[in-house]
C-alpha cells in the first residue's frame, strides 16, 4: 500500500511541483490537497492520508494552528513540516505540537522522500540545518529562553490570537474555527488578558514579533 499524502500549502505552483516530483515513486500517493490551515483539516477529514505535508506561512489558519487541531482531531496522523523557515523558534514549537518532521524548501527532492518514508515508518526527520538546534537543546548547551507568554495560551487562543492579528472579526473567526461568536469572544478576552495587551495594535506587534504572522 502506498503512503497517502496531504500537501497544504497555500501556493498552488508550488504543490503541483511537489505532486510531480512524488509521482515518480510508486511508494507514494498524494491523495489530497489545501491552500491553508482550515481546508487541510477538511480534506484530512475526507481524504485520510498517512501524513500530511505541511506550510507554515498560510493565510486564515496557518501551519502551527492548524497542526494543533489535526493533532487534536487526529492523534496518529504524522505531519511533516515542509518550509522555508530554518527559524529554531518554530522548530521548536512544532515539535512542542507534535510534528514528526522538519523539511526546508530549499531541499526538497531526494531528502522529501527520505523524510516521508521515515516518518511513516514512525520515526522523525529533521533537515540537517536545524537538526543542530534540537541537540544543542537536549544536551542543555542552549542558553533556556526566558519563558515565552505566548506558552501560557491554550491551542485555541493560539489560533485566535492569529486570525485577530490577521484582522479577522469575531464573526469570521467563529466560522473559521466552527465555534460560536461568544466563544470566538471569550478566547480573545482571555488571551489579551493573559498577555497583558489590551488593544489590537499591541496584539499585532506581539504577532509580529513572535513571528506568528508576517
Amino acid at each position: 500500500m502506498p503512503i497517502k499524502l496531504l500537501i497544504a500549502d497555500d501556493h498552488a505552483l508550488f504543490r503541483e511541483g511537489i505532486k510531480a516530483l512524488l509521482s515518480a515513486y510508486d511508494d507514494l500517493e498524494v491523495v489530497g490537497e489545501a491552500a491553508d490551515g482550515r481546508e487541510a483539516i477538511e480534506r484530512v477529514q475526507t481524504c485520510r492520508p498517512d501524513i500530511v505535508l505541511m506550510d507554515i506561512a498560510m493565510p486564515g489558519l496557518g501551519g502551527l494552528e492548524a497542526t494543533l487541531e489535526l493533532k487534536k482531531r487526529f492523534p496518529e496522523l504524522k505531519i511533516l513540516i515542509l518550509t522555508q523557515y530554518d527559524n529554531r523558534e518554530y522548530l521548536y514549537r512544532f515539535l512542542k505540537a507534535g510534528v514528526s518532521g522538519y523539511v526546508l524548501k530549499r531541499a526538497a527532492g531526494t531528502e522529501l522522500v527520505a523524510a516521508i518514508r521515515a516518518v511513516a515508518q514512525g520515526g522523525t526527520f529533521l533537515h540537517p540545518d536545524v537538526a543542530p538546534a534540537v541537540v544543542e537543546g537536549y544536551l542543555g548547551r542552549a542558553p533556556s529562553p526566558p519563558e515565552d507568554p505566548y506558552e501560557t495560551l491554550t491551542d485555541r487562543e493560539k489560533q485566535v490570537l492569529k486570525l485577530v492579528a490577521e484582522g479577522k472579526t469575531n464573526k469570521e473567526i467563529a466560522t473559521i474555527l466552527g465555534i460560536s461568536v461568544k466563544t470566538a469572544m471569550g478566547h480573545r478576552a482571555h488571551l489579551m488578558e493573559k498577555l497583558g495587551i489590551h488593544n489590537r495594535a499591541e496584539l499585532v506587534k506581539f504577532a509580529i514579533q513572535r513571528r506568528i504572522i508576517a
